[in-house]
């Protein structure tokens, strides 16, 4: 039977041992996701300072937007697009025609058109 040998251990690089994984929160969907050893190993490689800010759906479903919008660019059409998503007053699902932006609130047509008409309060004026 052998024994592992401490050999092994110490072939490691320091500052891998000194990483761990990081819990990160989406920003786009909310849900939280780890940033593994390697993934930041990475990052650390290519001299990319900043962490990563989607889960990897998110970061896919980005990239796919990003085509879209460049095919339509290169074509000339125009692309109609509906994006569902939660109205941020009411959490109802909605869609909308534009890819909402990060940390912006998005609203159902109820909310929005209650939010543009102004409240009266009484004041003359």
């Amino acid at each position: 039977m052998s024994v592992p040998d401490e050999s092994a251990a110490q072939q490691i690089p320091s500052a891998i041992k000194e990483l761990e994984d990081v819990e990160i929160l989406c920003i786009d969907c909310r849900q939280t996701f780890v940033w593994t050893i390697g993934e930041q190993c990475f990052f650390r490689d290519k001299c990319l300072e900043n962490p990563p800010k989607r889960c990897k759906e998110c970061k896919k479903a980005k990239n796919k937007r990003l085509e879209a919008i460049e095919n339509a660019t290169l074509s000339g059409k125009r692309q109609r697009i509906e994006i569902q998503t939660q109205c941020a007053n009411c959490d109802c699902n909605t869609t909308v025609p534009f890819y909402p932006s990060q940390g912006r609130p998005v609203y159902c047509r109820a909310c929005f058109l209650d939010m543009k008409i102004p409240k009266s309060n009484g004041a003359a004026e």
